[in-house]
């Protein structure tokens, strides 16, 4: 373990270090800003063990879905450009989107998981999804799976192209374009959706881990996950985009390939650094280096609750705002005001603006499994503790 803690802060080392100790952290990295300043910056453990390369202060890891965070604070800084308009209708910026019934659904459906897209009808294969418009294409025909703003259900991955495709429609570029020029580049960030080949050997390739045991879950939660996963149910569908991402084997699957990180997949193909996304998160709730993304009115629209309760995709009760998740049993922060969004296998990003604080863990041991990551929430919690 390497870095920087200030005092006051060490439980948080602690917690970091019993990660690698006793919860199976592979190669990580967490950081904390508070009141715009860094106070924890740690990185540890092995970034690829096939060549035994350290996981260093200069290591990259794609996170998933907590890639949705960045994407929705694009769409939030263009409503707050006076560019995008949450209430007007998807198809005002997207005329295509209208077909099959969809000519009402709202930017605000469309960013609180209640568009009833989690999903295609169709196959499409991987190269087609990267290509970006075979796969906006097909979701602008789509017909809903449920009646639009008449229930919430997680959209996986059709969230970063539904959003993804309103903001090129709105500024001409893409997200990843949107992040370089307005979120990265000022902030002086290591953080890409569609990731220059440059950087590829700093990437830490993901490692997946072991399904749940059955035996261990209590009878609802068994229930739950079987009418998940179920053939007949839509998150495996929303998961893999009907099997175009397939299923994670022992290297990753293709979340490790080249193609997929030089693709851009808004909801979950962000690859970055946990001090990069604890920056980005701290300069939406205040100044970093002369620099804040969202003024406080912006900010309270777009963490406040939208949707809660069960989730028409993830079976669980979930709570999203405009594209960030809130503090909930199921997506714990630090506590009720906190906004951000995990990704599969236990990274996160949020911030807090009533402590003031920031917080991103990243890692390559990926964690299969519903609700919070215990490693995560053993970092959540050190923080609690050095706050009070």
């Amino acid at each position: 373990m390497d870095g920087y803690v200030s005092s006051g802060f060490e439980p948080v080392a602690a917690a970091f270090q019993r990660n690698f100790d006793e919860l199976g952290d592979l190669g990580a990295a967490v950081c904390i800003y508070r009141d715009g300043e860094r106070v924890v910056d740690l990185w540890g453990g092995v970034a690829d063990p096939k060549t035994a390369r350290a996981y260093g202060a200069d290591t990259l890891q794609l996170v998933f879905s907590t890639t949705k965070g960045v994407t929705a604070l694009c769409a939030h800084m263009l409503v707050q450009d006076g560019m995008l308009d949450l209430d007007a209708p998807v198809s005002y910026y997207w005329p295509e989107f209208a077909a099959a019934g969809k000519q009402h659904v709202s930017m605000r459906w469309l960013m609180s998981h209640q568009a009833g897209l989690p999903t295609i009808d169709g196959e499409l294969a991987l190269d087609e999804v990267l290509r970006w418009d075979p796969v906006v294409q097909a979701l602008a025909a789509q017909a809903p799976f449920w009646e639009p703003g008449s229930a919430h259900g997680y959209h996986a991955l059709t969230f970063g192209w539904l959003v993804g495709e309103v903001i090129r429609r709105v500024t001409g570029s893409s997200v990843g374009a949107m992040v370089a020029e307005r979120i990265a580049g000022p902030l002086s960030l290591d953080l890409w959706i569609g990731l220059p080949e440059e950087h590829e050997p700093r990437v830490a390739p993901l490692r997946t881990g072991p399904l749940p045991s059955f035996d261990d879950l209590d009878p609802d939660t068994l229930q739950a996950l079987t009418t998940m996963l179920g053939s007949d149910g839509l998150a495996l569908r929303a998961l893999t985009l009907n099997g175009a991402f397939g299923i994670f084997g022992k290297r990753g699957g293709p979340f490790n390939s080249r193609e997929v990180h030089a693709a851009e997949v808004p909801a979950a193909n962000c690859i970055t650094d946990a001090r990069s996304l604890a920056r980005m998160y701290a300069a939406t709730i205040g100044t970093v280096d002369g620099v804040r993304l969202l003024a406080p009115e912006v900010l309270d629209e777009a963490r406040r609750e939208v949707v809660g309760g069960p989730d028409r995709v993830l079976v669980a009760p979930t709570s999203f705002g405009l594209g960030f998740m809130c503090h909930s049993a199921f997506s714990p922060l630090l506590g009720p005001g906190s906004f951000g969004h995990s990704g599969a296998g236990g990274s996160l990003g949020f911030a807090d603006p009533d402590s003031g604080v920031a917080f991103a863990y990243v890692m390559n041991q990926m964690r299969l499994g519903l609700g919070g990551d215990e490693r995560t929430a053993s970092l959540v919690e050190a923080l609690r503790a050095s706050l009070s």
